[in-house]
């Protein structure tokens, strides 16, 4: 563990001269720790070179082949609908491939153009990353998740990340762990960021995501899944500067902290 007395020092010392500057916004000590948090790797549990090595091995470990195959031979409940031909789920839960019209002269094709997107709703999913402070150092928990369109199928991921139909079990198996810090109507947690973002109108069609970061007490969590480990600022940060590891809701997530 490193001893973070001269963090909280640097922390005085940088607020205390913005203020001579008359720089003074509602969330500066935020700010200030979150720069600080990201200069130096100050993780109390792993150092940065163990969390390479656990996620290699995740990567390495990762039980688990994608084979691509024609729409036509897709089952557990997807269907053609008769009168649209559009791809959907029985369940009508998860999402379904549709057709747009686009009629406008301000892109790169005259007159519009036709094409398929996917449709999972204006309310489609949460993404959430569980945060806590350990040892006077914010950390944040992060998964090494599988998903059948990965690059290198394991990926840097929130600590949820999922559906609404995944979590309210359209699928009929398992709830996605931690998700009651996310669902919970009783704000038991410390909500420090919750917001709808929109997703990429190329791909999905008025898709927004539910955005959160929840930060739960010390003493909560001290014992967690092998594939979550719990990361500093600086380590994600460090995870960005090599290809292919860090999914884009991770991205996503760094924006708001």
């Amino acid at each position: 563990m490193k001893n973070n007395y001269s963090y909280k020092t640097l922390h005085s010392e940088i607020e205390e001269l913005l203020l001579k500057g008359n720089i003074n916004t509602n969330d500066l000590k935020y700010k200030i720790t979150n720069f600080i948090e990201s200069l130096e790797d100050i993780n109390q549990i792993d150092d940065f070179q163990k969390i390479q090595q656990w996620f290699k091995e995740q990567q390495k470990n990762c039980v688990a082949e994608v084979t691509k195959i024609g729409l036509k031979d897709v089952r557990n409940g997807w269907k053609n609908e008769e009168s649209t031909g559009n791809l959907v789920h029985e369940s009508g839960g998860f999402f379904s491939v549709i057709g747009v019209d686009i009629n406008t002269a301000i892109r790169e094709v005259k007159g519009g153009w036709k094409q398929p997107i996917v449709d999972q709703g204006t309310k489609s999913s949460i993404i959430g990353v569980v945060k806590k402070n350990i040892n006077g150092i914010f950390h944040y928990l992060f998964e090494a998740k599988f998903e059948p369109g990965n690059y290198g199928k394991v990926l840097l991921s929130p600590t949820l990340q999922v559906t609404y139909s995944n979590l309210y079990q359209a699928h009929k198996g398992k709830k996605p762990r931690f998700a009651e810090y996310f669902e919970s109507k009783e704000k038991k947690y410390k909500v420090i960021y919750d917001h709808w973002l929109p997703e990429d109108g190329g791909r999905f069609y008025l898709k927004r995501v539910k955005c959160m970061i929840v930060e739960i007490e010390e003493n909560e969590l001290t014992e967690i899944p092998d594939s979550f480990r719990w990361l500093t600022l600086f380590q994600v940060k460090e995870m960005l500067k090599v290809d292919n590891l860090v999914n884009p809701h991770v991205r996503t997530i760094l924006s708001a902290i």
